[in-house]
């Protein structure tokens, strides 16, 4: 059974359902959601699907009227869904605690790219819609904004980083007929998930740092912050090990700041030059766990608690 955090504040978090059964949680979610209860908060339920496919009447029924403040936990939702998603909730008295214009500035890249600009690998961007390849002369004027050499494609919020050689990597700026060639099947198979459009950012080695105690760590980290405050540092949920090296967060500590979102993620990796690189910035209310993470710990950043953030050696989750 889960313990119970010991602030007082609780949380009310807006769960996805399990697709089988509209009453449950989303296995995937499920082991959150009853620590949320545990420690006196209330986890609700919102029908994803029907989010995504435009119905919002339908995704919020389950939400009672006059529920106030609400987390969302859960799949990623498109910029616009979240809109429609927080416009649905006013129309019951509620409201989700991360503005839609809030989500938009944390989840995608041009929203937050410019704040970080100095601690993240160099980046351009086009806005493409969704099954359309920029033709190669476009995508070359985009690559003349970046140093020479390799780099890496995605879209305004994700990758493809396990089709690597096919859609995500691109050894030299300078081969136009590869650049094409990546970038297409990278919109391909993005296909109707293509978010925003296409961005084309500096390649950058990164190496796995060392614990204090000597072991090999994490090659990448998730920072999770709550009002400015890097309040969790666990191994990326990706990550083939859970030991996790603590990055200096002072630098990155200003931008969260500057960029005014409550509820953030720095994805945090150690340059072969022994400095610590943000590699991707995002909402908390759509940052997946990694398991083993303790739950008690995230819990209280929902609730907005300050306790000292501490879990059993080994579970991949730092102190703070």
């Amino acid at each position: 059974m889960p313990t119970t955090p010991t602030e007082d504040a609780t949380a009310t978090v807006l769960y996805c359902h399990d697709p089988l059964n509209e009453r449950r949680v989303d296995a995937h979610f499920a082991a959150e959601a009853r620590h949320v209860r545990a420690a006196g908060g209330t986890a609700l339920l919102v029908d994803h699907d029907a989010l995504i496919a435009g119905d919002t009447d339908r995704a919020v029924a389950r939400v009672p009227a006059g529920a106030g403040s609400l987390w969302y936990r859960g799949w990623m939702v498109p910029a616009g869904r979240y809109d429609a998603l927080d416009a649905a909730l006013r129309r019951r008295g509620c409201r989700l605690a991360v503005t839609p214009e809030e989500y938009r500035r944390a989840h995608e890249l041009p929203g937050w790219y410019g704040t970080f600009a100095g601690l993240t690998p160099a980046s351009t961007w086009l806005a493409v819609a969704p099954g359309r390849t920029p033709d190669p002369a476009r995508l070359t004027a985009l690559a003349a904004d970046l140093p020479p050499g390799a780099a890496v494609v995605k879209d305004y919020v994700k990758s493809r980083k396990h089709e690597w050689d096919e859609a995500c990597y691109v050894p030299d700026l300078g081969d136009a007929a590869a650049l094409h060639r990546v970038v297409g099947r990278f919109v391909e198979l993005q296909d109707e998930f293509l978010a925003g459009g296409v961005v084309l950012r500096a390649f950058e080695d990164f190496v796995a740092p060392l614990t204090p105690a000597g072991t090999a760590s994490a090659p990448e980290v998730r920072v999770w912050w709550r009002d400015g405050v890097p309040r969790l540092v666990t191994a990326h949920p990706d990550s083939p090990v859970d030991e996790v090296a603590v990055p200096d967060l002072e630098p990155v500590r200003a931008a969260v700041e500057a960029l005014g979102c409550p509820f953030v993620t720095t994805d945090m990796a150690l340059r072969e030059d022994g400095v610590w690189r943000v590699v991707e910035v995002g909402d908390g209310q759509v940052g997946d766990l990694r398991n083993g993470v303790d739950l008690d710990a995230f819990v209280r950043i929902l609730a907005a608690g300050r306790a000292p953030l501490c879990t059993p050696s080994g579970s991949g989750t730092t102190r703070l």
